[in-house]
C-alpha cells in the first residue's frame, strides 16, 4: 500500500490480518508534537488508506510518549503571521478524514498525550492505553490562552457527556489512564507491552461503548440542556477568573452552547480559538509556557550524582522538603532534636504519599525511602544536605560547623533560608564552591519553584548539579543572587507590607485582598500573609526591612506577639476555619480609595525592576519566571516585567512619583526604570 512512498516523521506497516500500524517518530525531536510538516504527512497516509481500507488502523508512538500536543513554536508564529485559522482548519479536515476512515481505527496511548495528542486521539474510533504511572491525558489548552482547536471541544462532549468534558477541557487537567477510562476517554487499559497488540484486537473484536454513556452524551447535548446548563458553568467559571482577563474558558463554554451538526461545531470552534489565539491574554500565556520550558532547560544535561538527600529541621517546610524527594525516589533521611518533632512530619508525608500515589505498592516504597535520623547519622553517607532550621544566622553557621566535617568530599551543602545572605552565612562553610540556597516554598507540593541561592564562591559545575536535581524533582528552578530576600520575598515584602500598612489605616482586609485579585493576583496580600504566618512574615520583614527601607506595620508584629500567627494559629489578619480564612462582611457602602490597586501593586513592580537592575537575576525572562511560578503573579499579565512593557515604563513611574508625594518616599522609583529590556519585545 506504501510501496515508494518515503516519509520523515511517520511509519507505516501492515500486518497479515490487514492491520495498518501508524508509528509517529518525529524527525529531530526528542518528543512527538504535532507540527505542520507532521500533519500533512498524515494527511497523505490516510488520503492513501481512504482509497485501499485496510482491516483496521492503529495509531502509536515511537518515542516514550504518545504525543505533548500542537507545536506551541510553530503555533506562535501561526498568531505571528495572521494564520492560526488556516491551521487550526487544515489539522481538523485531516483529523475529520481519519474519523471518516471505514474501518476501526484506534490510538494507542503511552505516556503523555496532550492536548493536539488527545484531539488526534478522539478522532479514532477507540482509545486504547497503559496503566502506567506516566500515561497522563488531557487538554490543557485552556492554560495557553484558547481552547482545542482541531476538534476536541467538538467531539468530547459527544462522546462522554457534556459535564465531564467540559469540566476536563475548563480545568484544563491530566488525568491518570485509569481516570481517563472512569471518565469514558480511554476504552480499553492494558500493560505497555501489550499495547499494540490490544489495539488490534479491539480492531478484530469492536466493542460497543455501554448504553448508559451513550445515553449521558446524548441528554446532555440537547438544545435544551445546553441553554441550561451553559449559565450554570459561566456563573461558576466567573468566581474562578474574571472574562476580560482569561477569555477562554467562557468562549469555550459558548461554543459548546452554540452547538450543531459536527461540520458546524468544528466550524464555531476553529473560528472562536483563532480569535482567542490573538488576545494578549493567549499571548502572555504562550510566553509563559516557553518561561516554564526555559527553567526545564536549565540544567542542559548535567547529572546530579545525588541518590542520599539528609534534611535537617523536620518543621513544616524540612519535613515537606524531605517528603517531597522521598516520593521522587530519593533516599532521604529527615533529622530533629527529638522524635517528637520529626513524627508530625513523617505523618504529613504518609497523607501526601496516600493522595498522590494511591496504591499501597507505590505508598510503601516511598514511606520506605523517608526514615527518621534522631542522630544525624544520615549526614556521612549523603550526596546533599539541606538545613532547614529556623531563621537564625548563628544556628545556621553552628550546624554547618557541626556537619560539614562528616559529609562526603562531593556532596553538596544547601540551605533552605528564606531571606539570610548566603555571602554571610558561607563564611562559617569550610568548602564554600559546594554550598548554596535551595529556597523552597510553602506548601512544598504545590508550589513549582526553587531559588537556587548563589554565592560569590559557589562552583558553577554545583549549580548545574542543584539545576538537575531539581529537574528531577519535578520543580522549576530560577538562580538567584543570594542578597536579602532573593527575587521572591524581596518582591513579595513591599506588596504585602504596604497591604498591613493600609489595613492599619481603616481599609478592611477583603477590600484590600480584592483589590489585589482585581489585578489577577491568586490570593490577595492579606490572606497571603496569614498563609505564610505572620511570625514569619514579621521575621523576613526584619531581615529585608533596613535593606528595602521599609518599616514593619505594627499590624503584623502584634498580631505574631499575641498568638495570632495567621492560618497555623486559627486566627491573624482572618479567622481561620477548617484551613479556609473567614473574611469579614464589608459595609455596602463602603468605597474604596481609587488608587488602592495601584498602592498594592506597585511596589511588587518597582521592587521587580530594582532586581533586574541588581541583577538578582540574569535577565527579565527569568525573572517574571520566577515571579509567575513563585508568587503565581497574573499569567496572563507574562510578569512584572511584561506588565511593565505592556503598560508602559513612563506611565508606571507617572503613578509612581504621584504616589510617593501623598503616600511618602517608600513608593519612588527604584533604579532601573531606565532599562532598555523594559521597552522591548
Amino acid at each position: 500500500m506504501f510501496e515508494g512512498l518515503r516519509f520523515q516523521h511517520w511509519q507505516a506497516e501492515q500486518d497479515s490480518d490487514g492491520i495498518v500500524v501508524l508509528t509517529l517518530d518525529r524527525a529531530g525531536s526528542s518528543v512527538n508534537a504535532l507540527s505542520r510538516a507532521v500533519i500533512d504527512e498524515l494527511s497523505e497516509i490516510v488520503e492513501r488508506l481512504s482509497f485501499e481500507p485496510p482491516k483496521g488502523v492503529v495509531v502509536r508512538s515511537g518515542k516514550a510518549s504518545f504525543i505533548v500536543g500542537a507545536d506551541i513554536k510553530e503555533f506562535e508564529g501561526f498568531g505571528k503571521s495572521g494564520t492560526v485559522q488556516d491551521a487550526l482548519e487544515n489539522g481538523q479536515r485531516v483529523f475529520q478524514r481519519l474519523a471518516r476512515l471505514p474501518c476501526p481505527t484506534v490510538a494507542a496511548i503511552n505516556g503523555v498525550c496532550m492536548g493536539g495528542g488527545t484531539e488526534l486521539a478522539l478522532a479514532c474510533r477507540f482509545r486504547v492505553a497503559t496503566r502506567d504511572a506516566s500515561t497522563r491525558i488531557a487538554l490543557p489548552e485552556v492554560k495557553l490562552g484558547i481552547f482545542p482547536g482541531w476538534g476536541g471541544s467538538a467531539r468530547l462532549p459527544y462522546l462522554i457527556g457534556a459535564p465531564a468534558a467540559l469540566e476536563f477541557m475548563l480545568t484544563g487537567r491530566a488525568a491518570s489512564a485509569e481516570n481517563a477510562k472512569a471518565l469514558g476517554i480511554v476504552d480499553v487499559l492494558t500493560s505497555p507491552e501489550l499495547l499494540v497488540e490490544s489495539a488490534k484486537e479491539l480492531i478484530r473484536h469492536p466493542r460497543t461503548r455501554p448504553l448508559k454513556q451513550r445515553a449521558l452524551a446524548w441528554a446532555t447535548n440537547l438544545w435544551p440542556v445546553r441553554q441550561i446548563l451553559a449559565p450554570i458553568l459561566v456563573k461558576q467559571t466567573a468566581a474562578k477568573v474574571r472574562k476580560e482577563q482569561y477569555p477562554a474558558p467562557f468562549a469555550l463554554i459558548e461554543t459548546w452552547r452554540r452547538g450543531g451538526g459536527l461540520v458546524q461545531r468544528l466550524r464555531n470552534e476553529a473560528r472562536a480559538v483563532a480569535k482567542l489565539a490573538g488576545t494578549p491574554t493567549a499571548r502572555n500565556l504562550i510566553r509563559v509556557f516557553f518561561l516554564q520550558e526555559r527553567l526545564k532547560g536549565l540544567a542542559g544535561g548535567a547529572e546530579h550524582g545525588i541518590k542520599h538527600v539528609h534534611v535537617v529541621g523536620a518543621g513544616v517546610m524540612g519535613g515537606d522538603i524531605a517528603a517531597w524527594c522521598a516520593l521522587r525516589g530519593f533516599e532521604v533521611t529527615l533529622q530533629d532534636r527529638e522524635m517528637k518533632f520529626v513524627q508530625p512530619a513523617l505523618d504529613r508525608a504518609k497523607a501526601m504519599f496516600e493522595k498522590k500515589l494511591k496504591t499501597p505498592e507505590r505508598i510503601q516504597p516511598a514511606l520506605a525511602r523517608l526514615k527518621a535520623d534522631v542522630e544525624g547519622n544520615g549526614v556521612v553517607d549523603a550526596d546533599l544536605a539541606i538545613e532547614a532550621i529556623f531563621e537564625n544566622a548563628q544556628a545556621k553557621e553552628d550546624l554547618y560547623k557541626n556537619a560539614e566535617p562528616k559529609m562526603k568530599a562531593d556532596a553538596l551543602l544547601a540551605t533552605n533560608t528564606s531571606s539570610i545572605p548566603l555571602d554571610e552565612l558561607r563564611k562559617t562553610v569550610q568548602k564554600p564552591g559546594r554550598f548554596l540556597g535551595l529556597h523552597y516554598f510553602n506548601p512544598v507540593a504545590l508550589m513549582p519553584l526553587v531559588e537556587i541561592v548563589r554565592q560569590d564562591e559557589l562552583d558553577p559545575a554545583v549549580e548545574k548539579r542543584a539545576l538537575a536535581f531539581c529537574k528531577a524533582l519535578d520543580k522549576l528552578p530560577v538562580p538567584v543572587a543570594g542578597t536579602p530576600g532573593f527575587l521572591v520575598n524581596r518582591t513579595l515584602m513591599p506588596y504585602m507590607l504596604e497591604a498591613a500598612r493600609a489595613y492599619s489605616e481603616g481599609i478592611p482586609a477583603p477590600v484590600i485582598d480584592k483589590a489585589a485579585k482585581k489585578f489577577g493576583m491568586p490570593m490577595g496580600p492579606i490572606e497571603l500573609a496569614d498563609t505564610v504566618g505572620l511570625d514569619v512574615a514579621a521575621s523576613v520583614g526584619a531581615e529585608l526591612g533596613p535593606f528595602l527601607g521599609l518599616d514593619i506595620p505594627a499590624s503584623i508584629g502584634d498580631l505574631a506577639k499575641n498568638g495570632k500567627r495567621g492560618k497555623k494559629d486559627g486566627e491573624g489578619f482572618y479567622k481561620w476555619v477548617d484551613g479556609r480564612a473567614q473574611k469579614p462582611e464589608v459595609d455596602p457602602n463602603y468605597v474604596a480609595p481609587d488608587d488602592l490597586e495601584d498602592r498594592i501593586i506597585l511596589p511588587l513592580i518597582n521592587e521587580a525592576v530594582a532586581c533586574l537592575h541588581d541583577r538578582v537575576v540574569d535577565d527579565a525572562e527569568l525573572l517574571d519566571a520566577g515571579l509567575i511560578f513563585g508568587t503565581g503573579f497574573a499569567p496572563f499579565r507574562g510578569g512584572p516585567i511584561q506588565y511593565v512593557r505592556d503598560t508602559g515604563a513612563d506611565a508606571l513611574v507617572a503613578k509612581l512619583e504621584s504616589l510617593a508625594a501623598k503616600y511618602g518616599e517608600r513608593f519612588k522609583p527604584r533604579p532601573g526604570w531606565d532599562n532598555p529590556s523594559l521597552r522591548g519585545g
